[in-house]
């Protein structure tokens, strides 16, 4: 299973169309990706990436609710857990 989070296009650099990339902002990690398999992506846009290629644009709302449900997800990984049985 992979899980993936959305990351918003901050450059792209065309040195020619079938080379396409992109630096994308994941909110902790700025990464750069190719847009080989999405080559319509422009800065601003939202993405999907999946080793290193975008594969996907998501519209605004779609991804910005993404991004809250892994705050969620990375806030409740890192809160201490109790043993069951054990009082906190």
């Amino acid at each position: 299973m992979c899980l993936t989070t959305p990351g918003r296009i901050v450059r792209v650099d065309s040195p020619a169309p079938e080379l396409r990339t992109a630096e994308v902002d994941f909110g902790i990690a700025l990464r750069k990706v190719s847009l080989v398999y999405l080559p319509e992506a422009e800065v601003g846009d939202y993405i999907i990436v999946q080793a290193g290629f975008a594969i996907r644009r998501l519209a605004e709302p779609e991804a910005l609710e993404a991004l809250a449900y892994a705050r969620e997800l990375a806030a409740a990984s890192i809160e201490p857990s109790v043993p069951a049985g054990a009082s906190p």
